[in-house]
């Protein structure tokens, strides 16, 4: 892990507005995790994986994932599969739960999201309906 995402729930200043949660909200596994760092330090975008649910995919709702290097006043920062995931409120209403799973199988391989409030999702995986 590196310092700067190290430091960040560890240091007692923790930016303004940004609160904690707990992997209640969102669980990053192990093999997700070894994959989300070494695609941060290949992107070189931030230490923070961004995870937001945003209208659209065939099924209503879609999951987004980008690197960050600081989270926005609102987001809620969780320490997990020694990576850091912020999310925002309203992700959260949708997320809570949900576990990021990483396969590197040649077939439906990838990220892979298993959201307990998913009432529908495609077979891609990546849009669900609640």
């Amino acid at each position: 892990m590196s310092a700067p995402v190290a430091s960040l729930l560890a240091s007692p200043a923790i930016p303004e507005g940004v609160r904690v949660g707990s992997e209640l909200l969102v669980k990053v596994t192990p093999p997700a995790g070894a994959k989300v760092r070494t695609l941060i330090a290949r992107e070189q975008q931030g230490e923070l994986l961004r995870i937001a649910i945003t209208g659209g995919g065939c099924n209503g709702l879609s999951y987004k994932m980008k690197f960050t290097p600081e989270p926005r006043r609102g987001d809620i920062l969780v320490q997990t599969g020694d990576v850091q995931v912020v999310v925002d409120p309203k992700t959260a209403l949708y997320l809570k739960g949900t576990v990021l799973d990483y396969s590197s199988a040649l077939v439906a391989g990838g990220f892979k999201f298993t959201n307990p409030n998913a009432k529908a999702s495609c077979s891609c995986g990546e849009s669900f309906s609640v």
